[in-house]
């Protein structure tokens, strides 16, 4: 028997004792060291978009503690960082790249009971066989903290290279949490100049240290608005820089800052959303920015498995340095106290993370 956090129902988090999921001979069992808290597991905790009873946790690291006897790429005591959709990459979805549409990829393939819903919260997961090519050992140096981001880093650079850019491009990044964050440093990376936006002054300094040309502290959702007001010490884009983006990606699920993004890219630009997961929500645009001015309103949605070697390279050689937006631990008991930040953040606090020793 092991312990687990299962969801019950709405804002319901229970620490309860189930068992240690058996394994099959493709299939692996890892200890689990650190799962990160994840908007969308976020939104299904708070909504109950899903029904109960399941484990979620889906950015997770941990030691292999037992592999089956047809598993011949990892053994006992590897340290691992788990990746919980892959795709069939045969599909007409996958022949189109578009991944997170494939059947397959739809299934989550780690589980630690009930519904399969990655597992992470709790003692022990199960690696089942369609997801281990997406498996990633973790050099000695690096920590199972890095190795928890490395889902969250390829949704990003996925949603990067979504983005037609050239070199020495101006890209708005609204919202810097530790998602917007890692846009701002991955844009930088590949030469781009990067406006990074938020409410909070302790997240534009990181913003800054991560390769953003400028920052700017926002008051309201609506940048257009905000110009308008003396209220920032910093000017707003709109003022300083109206229409000259290339792009702007809206890290924050705000519609008011996705219709102000639409006004500050170029014409032939684009707005990418990534924070916009819940269903049912509809806004109001202009259609002649998309057709007349040939802008691009395109979406981003989880991760990319055939990148899971450059993102690798990223974390664990630092370039991306993950440990800067890790500012919380919290023990597998104080599970729904993690959930409840990361739903809430403060000024202080980025990227939340459950680990276990």
């Amino acid at each position: 028997m092991m312990r687990a956090v299962v969801y019950r129902g709405a804002n319901d988090l229970r620490v309860e004792t189930v068992p240690v999921p058996k394994i099959g001979p493709h299939e692996m069992l890892v200890k689990v060291a650190a799962c990160g808290a994840c908007p969308t597991d976020i939104k299904k905790i708070q909504y109950a978009t899903v029904p109960p009873p399941r484990i979620f946790g889906h950015e997770t690291a941990g030691v292999v503690a037992r592999v089956g006897a047809k598993v011949k790429r990892f053994r006992a005591g590897d340290r691992v960082a788990l990746h919980h959709h892959v795709p069939c990459l045969d599909c007409h979805a996958c022949r189109h790249r578009a991944f997170a549409q494939c059947e397959q990829y739809k299934r989550t393939g780690i589980t630690a009971g009930f519904e399969p819903a990655g597992g992470g919260y709790a003692e022990y997961v199960r690696v089942m066989p369609f997801v281990l090519p997406g498996v990633v050992k973790i050099p000695d140096r690096n920590s199972f903290l890095e190795g928890a981001m490395l889902e969250p880093v390829n949704t990003v650079l996925k949603a990067v290279k979504r983005l037609a850019l050239l070199k020495g491009d101006t890209v708005l990044v609204a919202g810097q949490g530790p998602i917007g964050l890692m846009f701002t440093r991955l844009l930088a990376l590949n030469g781009m100049k990067v406006v990074a936006t938020d409410l909070f002054e302790t997240r534009l300094r990181i913003a800054k240290e991560f390769g953003a040309t400028k920052t700017v502290r926002i008051r309201s959702a609506n940048y257009a608005n905000h110009a308008k007001t003396d209220e920032s010490p910093h000017p707003s884009p709109v003022t300083r820089h109206p229409s000259r983006f290339d792009a702007a990606v809206i890290a924050v699920p705000s519609d008011a800052v996705v219709r102000e993004a639409l006004e500050l890219v170029r014409g032939g630009g684009q707005v990418l959303l990534f924070s916009h997961t819940r269903r049912g929500a509809e806004s109001e645009i202009d259609l002649a920015k998309i057709c007349v001015d040939e802008k691009d309103l395109i979406g981003s949605y989880s991760a990319d498995f055939l990148l899971q070697k450059e993102v690798a390279r990223l974390v664990f050689s630092r370039k991306l340095d993950v440990r800067r937006l890790i500012t919380h631990e919290f023990p597998l008991e104080k599970t729904a106290e993690a959930v409840a930040l990361a739903a809430k953040p403060t000024a202080e606090s980025l990227k939340v993370v459950v680990t276990q020793s």
